[in-house]
This record gives C-alpha cells, structure tokens and sequence, in this order.
C-alpha cells in the first residue's frame, strides 16, 4: 500500500498499488500524479526534480506523463504545516478591514 498526503490540501492519500494518472485527491479534486506529490521533487534541484533523465514538467501542480513518478510517502512535514499556517495568516491580514 502506497501512502502519502496531497499536495494541495494536505489530506492523507492511499492507494494499494501505484498511482495512476487519472487519479485526484478525494479532499480537493487536486491531481495526484503530479511532481508535487512525487518523491523525486525538490525545490533546490534542477528544474525541481532529483531524477536526471526526467523531461523538463513546467506545471508542477497538474498530472503529466513522466515515467519516474513515485507517490511521496510518509506524512506530510511539520515544516510544510506551518508555512502552509504562515500564508494563510499572511493572506488573512492582507484582506483584514
């Protein structure tokens, strides 16, 4: 079983063999089969991806079609919560009157 959390909304994601293109978030209709969600995305790489024969993916959010995808397993990062929880406050004070 293969499991991870979404990109977007941060919900917990199972799935019992691999992932498959098609696939989206239950949460948030995100698409799963996309290089946020792959174990091979890092910011600080080279066009964001550890895997050196990966095709160039400029919409990291959307599905694609790279061959290398593997779900990012584990639960999502304390680090990813609060700059997550930082935007939102952010945001909220932006728009407060």
């Amino acid at each position: 079983m293969k499991k991870g959390f979404c990109h977007h909304c941060g919900e917990s994601l199972a799935f019992e063999e691999k992932v498959f293109r098609n696939d989206t978030c239950r949460s948030c209709g995100s698409d799963v089969y996309c290089c946020l969600n792959c174990s091979e995305y890092e910011e600080t790489a080279s066009d964001k991806c550890r895997e050196p024969q990966a095709e160039k993916v400029s919409v990291k959010d959307r599905r694609n079609f790279c061959d290398y995808f593997r779900l990012k397993e584990g639960s999502r990062s304390s680090a990813s919560r609060e700059k997550a929880s930082e935007a939102r406050r952010k945001l909220e004070a932006l728009f407060k009157k």
